[in-house]
């Protein structure tokens, strides 16, 4: 109750202007009324900053682009306000010289200490402005790495490992009806999803595709992924996220480029017959295969889950496997 009731007697006399000649030096009494101000913007700065924050976590604000800058450029301003008249009015600017004092004893000593101690636990002016600028500081940062947080998630990672796909999960259609492999015909582009689980699971959905099986040339450790030239991939690029929507079929073949999937954002082209490596585009990496096998009722089934993590090459990419 103590520190309390001095720093709401410190703040009212900063804001006053007033005070004992006693207690504080002639460099802080000054110029009281500048402080006052410089205090106010301060003050203006940090809640120019934590409305930044709340406009940015409240999707329902309107016009929330608009407001995001004004409430960030006028923490700015006032901060930038704050800093000259700080500059001009409390910063003292005349020298002065003087010599250094004799050595003190060290029983002087720590009795200087232990009075310095003793009147730190007192909220002075300097100390009040001091305070008022980290907390503004400390606003301004919180506005300005808030955005950082909806590039993705930062703790919870598993999110983007874990997929729905396992062993023996059937593929299925948009309308849940299982696909047959006389369903999966050449030249034609298909989409999947995991019998029973949430579509809108990152990871769900896969491009079917049928390919000669002469023309497949997978890598060894994907040897077996296909099933009588039915390969299935992430419909996830792995550039930006986007969902590959586009299949590249050759008109005049062998003259025309083969078979490819195509992401519409940005281009990113992906071979189907070599493990779904990139061919043109931004993507740094190929699209995730689905192991696949077919039933004794013709049924596609997955035989396990992706070769490797799904969507954009971020570093996580690097470290863990896919999860069921």
């Amino acid at each position: 109750m103590t520190r309390i009731r001095d720093w709401l007697v410190a703040g009212a006399l900063l804001v006053v202007g007033r005070g004992e000649p006693g207690e504080v030096p002639e460099a802080d009494r000054r110029n009281p009324g500048a402080e006052a101000v410089v205090l106010g913007l301060l003050f203006l700065a940090s809640l120019c900053s934590l409305a930044f924050v709340v406009v940015f976590v409240v999707d329902a604000i309107p016009a929330q682009t608009q407001f995001l800058g004004l409430s960030l450029g006028l923490a700015l301003l006032f901060i930038a306000a704050a800093l000259v008249l700080l500059g001009h009015k409390l910063v003292p600017d005349d020298e002065g010289e003087e010599e250094y004092p004799p050595l003190e004893r060290p029983d002087e000593q720590e009795r200087v200490v232990g009075q310095l101690e003793e009147g730190s636990s007192r909220l002075t002016r300097a100390g009040l402005m001091k305070l008022a600028l980290a907390g503004t500081g400390g606003a301004l940062a919180l506005a300005l790495v808030t955005p950082v947080f909806s590039l993705g998630r930062f703790l919870q990672t598993s999110v983007y490992r874990a997929t729905p796909w396992r062993r023996g999960k059937r593929l299925v259609d948009e309308q849940g009806r299982p696909w047959r492999e006389s369903d999966i015909e050449e030249r034609n582009f298909y989409t999947a999803f995991p019998e029973g689980a949430d579509r809108e699971t990152f990871g769900a959905p896969v491009i079917v595709v049928r390919l000669d099986p002469r023309t497949l040339n997978l890598p060894p450790e994907l040897r077996d992924y296909h099933a009588r030239g039915i390969v299935a991939y992430s419909k996830i690029c792995t550039h930006a996220g986007c969902a590959v929507a586009m299949y590249r079929t050759p008109l005049f073949p062998p003259k025309a480029p083969g078979p490819a999937l195509v992401c519409p954002c940005h281009y990113s082209t992906f071979d189907p017959a070599t493990g779904g490596s990139v061919l043109f585009g931004p993507a740094g990496r190929p699209l995730p295969m689905l192991p696949l096998e077919i039933d004794r009722k013709g049924f596609l089934r997955a035989k396990g889950t992706f070769s490797d993590q799904v969507g954009p090459a971020w570093w996580g990419t690097r470290l863990w496997e896919p999860e069921t």
